[in-house]
């Protein structure tokens, strides 16, 4: 097995306190590289992996837990959680935004159904020039924001028979209905919301992996704990602590309460073995800064912020770490 060059060392912060927010995940990093079980995925690339990992971070301050060891990409991943929350599922409106996250599992299949070798420019092109291009090819199914704001819901159906249902036209929408929850009754246990619908995960491109979210008031502060089904830890933990953070602030905003802190569960952690060099290079950085994420807007409505609503500060990150993504 490959060992990372320069394992992770503890980082004490400059004035001689606690250690830095980010060495739990170095940590983890470093640990599943050296000791994580080595098997074969559903992608055929390969990974080492564990299964079981928490870690915590504190919102307190307006504080966020981006990564400093390498640049993480704040606004792609804002305009991610806004589309959620908006319940598209169709890559078009994120294209049209310069954020190509999302793109290889439509160019995949569509490279597989037609056998046309288009690249990701001329897919994403072509997504943009012709809106019956993109509703037949560019949809991801029944993805995260659709499970979000539009669960299905079904309804009597009496003139189909006693006892049959149809799907209602308009379905749950498990967002606002968290946050109507937390202001009526904020010492709930049910304060949470899944993109796990087992009737529905074989229409997505993508099962959902970031899949549950629970809440938790005490003392005046919501506290948010995300439970994740798989985890990529190189490039997919940095935008899924940040999507925890920032929802969890934008919750707080609507609730009137402060934020506290977040804990992230995750279920099968790994790292995929083309991702040596990420490993390796990220391993040899050592963290350092405290970055700020504001909220300059409070609209009605969860549903209504833009993106010029949000702003990072004093993030001075460590370049970037390419690393390709295993589709």
């Amino acid at each position: 097995m490959t060992t990372a060059s320069a394992p992770a060392r503890p980082f004490t912060s400059s004035d001689g306190g606690a250690p830095h927010y980010e060495q739990q995940y170095l940590d983890l990093m470093a640990h599943i590289w050296r000791n994580g079980h080595e098997r074969i995925d559903r992608t055929g690339v390969g990974t080492r992996s564990v299964l079981g990992a928490t870690m915590r971070f504190s919102l307190a301050d307006d504080a966020v837990p981006l990564l400093t060891t390498k640049r993480v990409f704040w606004k792609v991943a804002t305009r991610e959680m806004l589309w959620f929350l908006s319940g598209e599922t169709n890559i078009r409106p994120l294209v049209a935004q310069g954020v190509h996250i999302w793109s290889d599992w439509p160019l995949d299949r569509y490279r597989r159904e037609t056998g046309e070798a288009i690249s990701m420019e001329a897919f994403e092109a072509r997504i943009l020039a012709d809106e019956d291009f993109a509703r037949d090819w560019g949809d991801l199914g029944p993805v995260y924001g659709r499970q979000w704001v539009n669960w299905p819901r079904y309804e009597p159906a009496p003139e189909a028979g006693e006892g049959l249902y149809r799907q209602a036209s308009r379905g749950h929408n498990q967002i606002a209905a968290l946050v109507d929850a937390i202001r009526a009754n904020p010492g709930s246990r049910r304060l949470l919301f899944t993109g796990w619908n087992v009737d529905q995960i074989d229409a997505m491109a993508l099962p959902p992996c970031h899949m549950t979210y629970q809440f938790y008031v005490a003392d005046g502060r919501l506290n948010g704990l995300l439970f994740q089904r798989s985890c990529d830890l190189g490039l997919g933990f940095p935008f899924n602590i940040y999507g925890l953070a920032l929802l969890t602030r934008m919750i707080a905003l609507q609730c009137d309460l402060e934020a506290g802190e977040i804990v992230w569960q995750g279920g099968d952690v790994h790292l995929y073995l083309n991702h040596a060099e990420l490993v390796e290079e990220q391993l040899s950085r050592r963290p350092a800064g405290a970055p700020r994420l504001r909220i300059l807007r409070r609209p009605e409505s969860i549903f209504a912020h833009r993106i010029e609503d949000f702003a990072v500060e004093d993030y001075e990150p460590q370049r970037s770490i390419s690393a390709p993504i295993a589709v």
